[in-house]
């Protein structure tokens, strides 16, 4: 007689491609799939439909951000009146062989195990049948779950209850009602590990009416949409807020304006926001068409949302003809963009490389007008990737091309076919100078410029999330967080464990190349808070002084930090004769005097607004060490240089404190 239930639902990772699991002490986006199933999962405990007497114990594992304990688990499972099954869910291609690891070491163990997500749904609504990597998975004993649990969760863990369970439940061709569906729960082991606090999603819709190439929803889910109640919606963010103070959201629906709820989800969250006080702010995902919705952008902005995330793809007519993405106009692009940010929402591009049409020129052509014309304060970009489930896939199979078998590269930032317009590595090299250019010290600097105030510290925020996971990580933003951990023995089968002495050497040389690249980043970070930040009308009045010095000279690029020092000095005592500077309502201080405090107080107002003197000052010491010329390096501007840069890092970090620190 089975008196306790063990139900562990796992979100597998990835392998990085050294072969060890990507895990994180931050994540970036919670698993809206994991929260879907543990809505799914307590529902059917509070019902008590497999048993009054049963005691539940529900676990739900994010690998990217937790280890699975798998000692545990099979400790558990060896316990007398007692179940234990173990769920692997939302599984994409590229976390399938990670999944199919685990799927493995639990079936030695004899625990039941069964596998569900885009991956296996995407091979049978493709293709009707499975693949030989489900296939081998399947005959070892685990369970193939396609397509969506909502009302089928129930029989399954029954079936399991009995050791009667299936070795598929497709259920691809009747996708659920989700009116009266359970809402997703967020799992309380897991509302602080991520990089934004008090952070959720909610699927309010699934499904989307278009015909993308490359997409896999419309497959998997469906091209006819299915909605929650709107009521189900508000009540859920209402309780959130409540219990957990959760009041930002992505919601995760492909297509959100396409959404028939969307306006009296707006209109709820406008109330939530104006009579109760509930500081409601999400994100979506919508169409290029979306700002054509009468109401819709406006309404947007006033219930809460902050950013929306455009399915761009690219920026030839002839890419986007060609995967069926013809509601797209390019002409319409600019216009789509300023009408969000008439609301005061920021824009997210997505822009997809390696359409039939693209070509290294092509690519860096479409990133110049992206940054000059478009304007959008964020871009994402991705390989085009044959996904199964998608009609790409379909295309790719049925015409026997040659794709990676290799499915972990399966992640949108690898190459996983001969491109023809690019050789291999030229595909790679337009994807990686794509983020590159976007990412780039001159366009945030001209974005953050042109962004309001209220916003500037969440575009900054972002930058740092985009930089660190591309040039700290190696990897995407969607994917990769905030500090690496990782283990020795979690390694993909197919490598070999290593000594702990070559590990050690090899996670050394990680840890190096992180702190270098953190430093990095750190300083290009202050170049553009320098060159952005809010200033106080004393340095706007300074600068303007400084500016009209500026002029005079012909290179800037040129000057040392000698006559840098010595432009600043003319500046302020220009000001100080013009504005007379008081220290107190009745003691006038001479003007050199108070340049001389103004120089080396910590906490004064800077004039200084890039670092570009300080860096070419560390450069001619460099040189001079190198040249053994150590009489040119004039020791009290090693000291005012270091004094300055430990300044301006120390108000930079501070400056980031406090909108780090409320996000989480």
């Amino acid at each position: 007689m089975i008196s306790k239930l063990n139900l562990f639902l796992i979100k597998p990772s990835k392998y990085d491609d050294d072969g060890y699991v990507i895990r994180y002490w931050k994540g970036v986006l919670p698993s809206n799939t994991l929260a879907c199933l543990y809505g799914l999962s307590e529902d059917v405990r509070r019902r008590k439909v497999l048993g009054k007497d049963i005691q539940w114990n529900i676990q739900a594992i994010d690998e990217t951000i937790q280890k699975v304990p798998i000692s545990k688990i099979v400790t558990l499972s060896k316990r007398k009146n007692s179940k234990t099954i173990v769920c692997l869910v939302g599984v994409q291609s590229n976390q399938f062989p990670r999944a199919r690891d685990l799927a493995f070491m639990f079936r030695e163990a004899k625990i039941d195990v069964l596998i569900g997500g885009f991956h296996v749904s995407g091979v049978l609504a493709t293709f009707g049948k499975l693949s030989e990597e489900i296939l081998s998975l399947q005959n070892a004993g685990v369970t193939v779950v396609a397509g969506e649990a909502e009302g089928r969760l129930e029989a399954i863990l029954n079936d399991a209850m009995k050791g009667s369970l299936k070795p598929i439940y497709n259920f691809l061709d009747s996708p659920p009602n989700l009116t009266e569906a359970p809402m997703p729960e967020i799992p309380k082991n897991l509302l602080n590990r991520y990089a934004v606090g008090r952070f959720a999603t909610i699927d309010c819709g699934r499904g989307c009416p278009f015909q993308c190439s490359f997409c896999t929803v419309i497959n998997v889910q469906g091209n006819l949409m299915r909605f929650r109640a709107v009521d189900s919606i508000l009540n859920l963010i209402r309780l959130n807020f409540y219990q957990h103070k959760i009041s930002d959201y992505f919601f995760t629906d492909d297509n959100f304006s396409r959404n028939k709820n969307w306006e009296a989800i707006f209109d709820g969250l406008i109330q939530l926001r104006d009579k109760e006080s509930i500081p409601v702010s999400f994100m979506i995902q919508v169409d290029t068409l979306s700002h054509r919705i009468p109401n819709f952008a406006d309404k947007a902005s006033r219930a809460g949302c902050s950013q929306v995330f455009i399915g761009m793809e690219s920026l030839n007519e002839q890419n986007l003809k060609a995967a069926g993405k013809r509601q797209n106009k390019v002409a319409d692009f600019k216009n789509l963009i300023e009408t969000y940010h008439h609301k005061n929402i920021a824009t997210h591009l997505a822009y997809i490389i390696g359409f039939p049409f693209d070509s290294l020129l092509s690519v860096k052509n479409d990133m110049k007008y992206l940054e000059a014309e478009l304007a959008a304060e964020q871009a994402s970009f991705f390989m085009l990737t044959p996904l199964p489930g998608s009609m790409d896939y379909q295309k790719f199979v049925s015409c026997n091309t040659a794709v990676d078998a290799d499915l972990n590269n399966f992640d949108t930032f690898h190459e996983t076919f001969r491109h023809s317009q690019m050789k291999p590595r030229d595909w790679t090299q337009a994807y990686n100078e794509a983020w590159r250019s976007f990412y780039g010290i001159h366009n945030m600097k001209r974005i953050l410029k042109n962004t309001l105030l209220e916003n500037y510290w969440s575009v900054f925020l972002k930058f740092i999330w985009c930089k660190n996971a591309v040039q700290v990580e190696g990897g995407h933003p969607m994917l990769h967080g905030f500090i690496r951990l990782k283990n020795r023995c979690e390694r993909r089968s197919i490598y070999p464990i290593v000594s702990r002495w070559h590990y050690f050497k090899q996670r050394a040389a990680d840890v190096w190349r992180t702190l270098a690249g953190w430093k990095d980043l750190a300083l290009e970070m202050e170049e553009v808070w320098l060159a952005t930040r809010h200033r106080n009308p004393l340095e706007e009045k300074v600068l303007l002084e400084f500016e009209k010095i500026h002029k005079k000279v012909t290179e800037w690029r040129g000057l040392r930090i000698s006559e840098l020092q010595n432009l600043y000095r003319q500046a302020a005592l220009n000001l100080a004769k013009s504005s007379s500077l008081r220290f107190g309502s009745s003691i006038r201080i001479p003007s050199r005097f108070q340049l001389w405090i103004k120089k080396w107080d910590v906490f004064s107002d800077s004039l200084t607004f890039t670092r570009s003197p300080m860096s070419y000052f560390w450069s001619d010491v460099r040189t001079c060490f190198k040249k053994g010329k150590l009489h040119k390096i004039h020791l009290d501007q090693v000291v005012f240089t270091t004094y300055r840069e430990c300044v301006f890092f120390i108000r930079f970090i501070f400056s980031l404190i406090k909108p780090v620190f409320s996000s989480w």
